[in-house]
């Protein structure tokens, strides 16, 4: 018998991958030689080295990119459902994005001062989000790393508690993991000097008494969360979680900070206005500007003022919270045209239907072939992960990852112009992509399924 893998046959699908490759490079030759180009120059030959990390043989080069659709330097055309992890999840460059920023780029960029976008777009996070008062920042990766500053600040406290298997962006205290039960710095974070588990606690996603264990000891500032774990593969809160978690660390005198980067998917006001959580401070990152760089920090009225305490008994001088270009007049126009005429009701009513369809169609598929697979979806963000049930904790959704057969998938998929989330098995729908975007894909993905169990 053939060996198996996942429910797949194995030599078959490296069978499939070698093809795959092949296939690549041929149809590929222009962004081929703009790699070789750019390895003369760029470090790694890439601009962020985890460029390299994709399925393909060497970087796809993009020459542009609208809607649901982009072009790379060979002249195809891809239906991208990976829309920049989220960066673009309200579509490439979306009309009123790019006119706000033509208006706004003839009349400076930044200025180190407020522009006239700056108290209309605090005033629609605030309606949108349910807290009073908001900062920005560059990068949800910014905004974590001041939030935990002012928090610490704040409360008086030390320490910053996480979920196994979180992401929060490049923020240096997040990187603890939990081995074989034990808190552990991960090994992958380069340069670090200091031992990050004097000042991080990590428990498992799901695990109550793991975290009122880690709360009863007083000194945890903030515990900072994804409200749905999405970058390990989604794990999703069991039923009644949150609200007891929610109760756990504001009996302990902790505070509770939402990063809604990726759960933004779940709706207007991200996931925590959807399911009726109220954490004391939120931020949102990448798609805020409809793809421009930046994000936002928001608090409750209480902790504002805490915060507010906080900065004026301080002694003069750099707070260590803000960078020159935080706030600039450009991203502060983009944000304004974002979010009141892209990120609307009718654009998440149309996202939330056709990930239905998406989830729905790939559950069908993973179902015909009897795949011990499973689809998990919140709002316009789909994954199906190579498990039978969905996992409930970081380490069980790390033990289900397979990156070798993952690019396979994707590899195949994107040479039939449809590109989904590296890493892991994510896809996004934007209010561009169409009902037969989304058959495309299912058909695609299930004439890949066929390989890898056939041939």
């Amino acid at each position: 018998m053939a060996s198996t893998r996942d429910g797949v046959n194995w030599p078959r699908a490296q069978a499939l991958a070698a093809a795959e490759r092949a296939s690549y490079i041929a149809r590929n030759p222009e962004s081929a030689r703009l790699a070789g180009q750019a390895a003369q120059h760029l470090l790694f030959g890439v601009p962020m080295h985890w460029m390299n990390d994709w399925s393909t043989p060497f970087a796809l080069t993009v020459s542009e990119a609208s809607g649901a659709r982009f072009r790379d330097t060979d002249g195809h055309e891809y239906i991208d459902f990976c829309l920049g992890d989220t960066g673009a999840m309200f579509g490439h460059a979306p009309q009123p994005v790019a006119q706000a920023i033509a208006r706004q780029a003839t009349r400076g960029y930044t200025a180190m001062l407020p522009s006239e976008d700056a108290a209309p777009v605090a005033a629609e996070l605030a309606r949108r989000f349910g807290l009073p008062y908001w900062q920005f920042a560059l990068s949800a990766s910014d905004a974590n790393r001041f939030v935990l500053r002012w928090l610490r600040a704040a409360t008086g406290r030390g320490k910053v508690l996480v979920f196994n298997g979180c992401y929060h962006g490049t923020v240096d205290d997040v990187f603890v993991d939990l081995v074989d039960g034990v808190p552990t710095q991960r090994d992958s974070l380069l340069g670090q000097v200091h031992k990050l588990t004097d000042h991080t606690v990590v428990v498992e996603f799901n695990d109550l008494p793991a975290l009122e264990a880690a709360l009863k000891q007083g000194d945890i500032a903030c515990v900072l969360a994804e409200p749905v774990m999405t970058n390990i593969g989604m794990v999703l809160p069991q039923p009644g979680y949150w609200e007891a978690a929610q109760q756990l660390i504001k009996r302990h005198g902790s505070l509770l900070v939402i990063d809604e980067t990726h759960t933004i998917s779940s709706g207007p006001g991200g996931y925590a206005q959807a399911h009726g959580m109220q954490p004391d401070a939120l931020v949102v990152g990448k798609p805020i500007g409809g793809g421009i760089p930046c994000a936002v920090y928001g608090f409750t009225e209480e902790l504002a003022r805490r915060v507010e305490q906080a900065k004026r008994s301080a002694p003069p001088g750099h707070s260590g919270v803000g960078t020159t270009l935080s706030a600039n007049m450009f991203a502060m126009a983009a944000m304004r045209a974002n979010l009141e005429q892209v990120m609307t009701e009718d654009a998440y009513r149309h996202m939330f239907a056709l990930a239905a369809q998406l989830a729905e169609g790939l559950r069908a598929v993973i179902a015909r072939h009897k795949l011990p697979w499973c689809v998990t979806q919140i709002g316009a963000r789909t994954e199906f992960q190579f498990t039978p049930t969905a996992p409930q904790n970081g380490t069980q959704a790390q033990a289900i990852l397979d990156g070798d057969l993952e690019q396979i998938i994707h590899l195949y998929l994107l040479n039939r112009g449809l590109l989904i989330t590296p890493f892991h098995n994510m896809l996004l729908v934007c209010p561009a992509t169409a009902e037969s975007d989304v058959t495309r894909l299912l058909h695609a993905f299930e004439d890949c399924i066929r390989q890898l169990l056939f041939g």
